[in-house]
């Protein structure tokens, strides 16, 4: 289904999310579409590991690498200079793109079979509350995704802490599971 640009609803370690092809600008527009969310918002990715992020985003610097070895698989997104091969909606013109590794198997093993990175936004009508429930998944968005890969209730939970690491010094964006002190102590103790 990814490959034929289509949209999936699939678990997160957090949330549940919608997973599609950020190389495919027919697919990233079929996941704003199902959203109803405006374009102008960049779409974050997952990996099913950070060989993967490597070969389809570029190499990590030395200080992502050393962050995505101590917290990959988990709720700390990099944000890193996007390829251009990325349909142009998935970085809003930022230049940059968001990735993680979640700790969700299911989620990885779709990135591994599909053979590429996902889109990872939420898998809910823009405005409206994340959900961790596949039935409401499905109530909301029927219709507007191909495939619900339900795995239950995911255990919600605090956002992923969000790093740019495409400067000179790592940055925090968003606060969240990953405290900025683990980040800073891993970058600093390499």
């Amino acid at each position: 289904m990814i490959r034929d640009g289509g949209v999936v609803a699939v678990p997160t370690d957090t949330l549940y999310g919608l997973a599609a092809d950020p190389f495919s600008a027919s697919a990233v527009r079929r996941v704003f579409e199902a959203k109803r969310r405006p374009g102008a918002q960049p779409l974050p990715l997952v990996a099913a590991d950070a060989a993967q992020v490597s070969s389809q985003l570029g190499t990590l610097s030395e200080d992502a690498a050393r962050l995505a070895e101590r917290f990959w698989p988990g709720p700390l997104t990099l944000l890193v200079t996007a390829p251009q091969s990325l349909a142009p909606e998935v970085t809003a013109g930022t230049a940059r793109v968001g990735v993680r590794v979640p700790a969700h198997r299911v989620t990885r093993a779709l990135c591994r079979a599909s053979g590429r990175v996902l889109t990872a936004t939420s898998a809910n009508i823009s405005g409206e509350p994340a959900t961790d429930d596949p039935d409401v998944v499905e109530r909301s968005l029927h219709g507007s995704i191909d495939v619900l890969l339900d795995s239950g209730r995911t255990t919600g939970g605090a956002p992923s802490t969000i790093v740019d690491v495409t400067g000179r010094e790592v940055r925090l964006v968003r606060a969240g599971a990953v405290s900025w002190e683990e980040v800073r102590a891993c970058v600093r103790h390499g």
